[in-house]
């Protein structure tokens, strides 16, 4: 790891946000091609609630060629910082790569659940998360029912009066 990110990680750590956004622009600047430098400065600009800042930052990363856990993380923090900017349609659409490309990411489930919500996807918003918490709660008073939660997941609008 570059010492420009690991005195950023640090400062992070040490709560020193801004600090950490300085050094994270030094390491971008000395690296401008680099996929994880805009994508550590895209996080850090988020984590300091500059959403829109980071937004390029993201989209570059993604661009350079980010991959892996790094993609993965680009990926979900581009689409929710997308959803809480309001552009409901990329939030859903980046989302929705997000989880084409790691469908065992239960984060990017959630935050595709909350952009299809926003989107008035309810039923599918529903759905994902019903999945998400049968496939992940360890509590044994849900787990009792997961069968109920996995059949009911995609029939909620279903009435069984006959």
């Amino acid at each position: 790891m570059h010492p420009l990110a690991k005195k950023a990680f640090s400062l992070q750590a040490a709560g020193k946000l801004e600090a950490s956004l300085e050094t994270f622009a030094a390491l971008l600047a000395e690296q401008p091609n680099d996929p994880l430098s805009h994508y550590y400065y895209a996080s850090s600009l988020d984590r300091l609630g500059k959403e829109r800042q980071a937004v390029p930052h993201y989209e570059q990363a993604i661009a350079l060629g980010l991959s892996g856990d790094d993609l993965e993380g680009a990926l979900l923090g581009l689409g929710s910082t997308y959803r809480v900017l309001g552009e409901y349609g990329k939030a859903e659409k980046t989302l929705r790569k997000g989880c084409s490309l790691f469908p065992h990411s239960k984060s990017l489930q959630v935050f595709l659940a909350m952009a299809l919500y926003n989107n008035s996807k309810h039923s599918e918003a529903m759905e994902r998360l019903l999945y998400t918490i049968a496939d992940t709660t360890n509590d044994t008073a849900l787990k009792s029912y997961e069968k109920a939660i996995r059949f009911y997941a995609d029939k909620l609008d279903t009435v069984w009066d006959q």
